[in-house]
Order: C-alpha cells, then structure tokens, then sequence
C-alpha cells in the first residue's frame, strides 16, 4: 500500500475496523472507503458487486463480521453462520471479480479445537473438534480462511488470514447479553460501584483461562502484515500471556476502584478452558504488542464512564 492506495475498510464502524481506520488515518492514508451498514447490506451480493464495481478498492480489510460472546453465539446460531458466511463470501469474491490487488480476512482463535494444545499454532486448524458454544461462528471463519486459500491457488490472488486472540479497548460492545467478558466484566464492576451493590456475578467457574488483546494493537499488526506477509497460512496476532477469569475479575475490579463480592455462577458455561495463542511466528516477523493489559483496561473504563 502507498498512502493515496484505495483502501476499503469493511466494518469500519466496528471495535476492529475503527481502529485500522483510525491506525491508517494516523499514517496519513489518504484514500479510504468505508461504508455503513445502513448503506450498504454486506449480505446482499447484487449491492457488494455494485459498491466494488462503483469504488475499485484496491485493498480491502474485511472487519465486517457478526460478534458476539457465549450468551449470543448461544441463543443466535443460525444468524452467526448466516450473517458471516454471507458478509465474507460476498466481499471476497467482490474482491476477485474487481482486480482487489490485497485482502486482509480477520478470524478469530475460535477457530482452534476446543481441546487444542497450548499455546495453539497456526498449523492445528482443523485438527479437532471445536467448542460448541461458538461453533457455527467458528465454521463461518473457518469457510472463509479456506475461500482466501482457495481463491489464492486458483486464481493467484493476495489474500491473507489472521486470527485475533480476545480483543477490547474503547468503543467495545458492552451489551450484558452480547457482548464478550472484557467489557461485560468493566460494565458490571462499574454499574455495582455506582450503584453499592455487594457483589458482581460473574458467569462460570472463574478457572479458564484467556488472552486479551488491545484493539489498537491488532490495527498496528494488521497493517504491519498487510505491509509485509504475502503468504496464504494463517498469522496468529496475540500477546502470548494469558490469566484466569478470576484473575481477570479482580485486575478490572481494582481498576474500577469496586470493593465488593465477586460471586461465580457455575451453572453458566465456562466455554473453552483455555485459549493462548503461539504468537511466534509474528514475533519471528518483527511485530509485538505493545500495550500492557492493566493500562489497556484502565483506557478502556476511563473510556467507558463517558459513554
């Protein structure tokens, strides 16, 4: 990419896609797309055709997905699988169709089996069963690494996958029923502060075990492989460190300055037991992440008591 590239951001109003626009813009990117989804059904193959048609974008980073934590992926399978699937097929071959020179696909570590060696490499994809309480989103993200792939062998396209472990930061989802730990936990400690209530409910055991990436962070490594990585397997984009939910807990619960009760609910479903990404490969390329999780949080609920 040079600085006047057409560039497209799909989902840019998203957690994801706001901060690659906002990472672009700060490097003086000049020529960015973005497109609401009020203005434009990423499901709808006719009006996808249309916009590539309209606006030959000559690099696409697809951050336009459906999102959501246990409780949703739970209660919404079938608008999960069909909502992706729909989204990431129509922009790829959009992407093909009108001489996109790059594709970024954003994944997702779910993709991973659900009793997957830690921390996970890239090259145990399909290598087990998945966790079936995201299973569907899992297969949707799954189709679309193998239609970049595919499309990669067959018609010698550009198009790169990456798989985000958990992410947050400012702007993030913190719908109770939608959204995922991170900020339904920063939602929680601040509403029981706010209004003295004893305790915080958290769901499951406390005992899995997650990795949280800054959203700021994965903009900086999307457009650092976007820059740099033109091969067809997978990059994992991670921090390679993961703690407890407990853990996770009471780091957002000192933050919040919250001195009540934590209380786990162990009829609610843990999900996977453990998710840490091997992040060497990245490493081996020269990226890092750069924000630690007490001061990414810290960002993230200063950001939160203005909304």
């Amino acid at each position: 990419m040079n600085k006047s590239s057409i560039i497209y951001i799909a989902g840019h109003n998203g957690l994801v896609g706001s901060a690659i626009t906002r990472r672009l813009k700060s490097e003086n990117y000049s020529n960015l797309i973005m497109c609401a989804s009020s203005d434009l059904d990423l499901k709808k193959q006719a009006d996808v055709k249309t916009f590539f048609k309209d606006n030959r974008p000559e690099y696409v980073f697809l951050a336009a997905a459906k999102v959501g934590g246990i409780y949703a992926n739970n209660t919404y399978p079938a608008d999960f699988i069909y909502d992706n699937l729909m989204i990431q097929t129509n922009i790829i071959h959009s992407s093909y169709l009108f001489g996109v020179k790059k594709l970024l696909f954003l994944g997702s570590s779910c993709i991973y089996p659900k009793n997957c060696p830690q921390p996970m490499k890239e090259e145990y994809l399909l290598s087990g069963y998945l966790e079936t309480t995201n299973e569907p989103y899992a297969v949707a993200k799954i189709a679309g690494i193998k239609m970049c792939q595919a499309y990669n062998r067959q018609y010698g396209t550009n198009y790169i996958s990456v798989m985000p472990t958990n992410l947050y930061g400012p702007g993030d989802n913190y719908d109770l029923h939608n959204s995922h730990v991170l900020p339904a936990l920063i939602r929680k400690f601040s509403e029981a502060k706010a209004e003295n209530i004893p305790f915080v409910e958290i769901w499951g055991t406390g005992t899995p075990r997650r990795e949280f990436l800054y959203m700021d962070d994965l903009a900086d490594a999307c457009v650092f492989l976007m820059q740099n990585y033109n091969e067809g397997e997978i990059v994992n984009i991670g921090v390679g460190k993961d703690l407890t939910i407990k853990e996770l807990a009471e780091l957002i619960k000192k933050i919040a300055g919250y001195k009540g009760e934590l209380r786990f609910d162990h009829t609610k479903p843990d999900g996977t037991l453990r998710k840490l990404l091997d992040v060497s490969k990245l490493t081996a390329m020269g990226w890092e992440a750069k924000t630690g999780l007490e001061e990414g949080i810290s960002r993230t609920c200063i950001s939160y008591e203005k909304i």
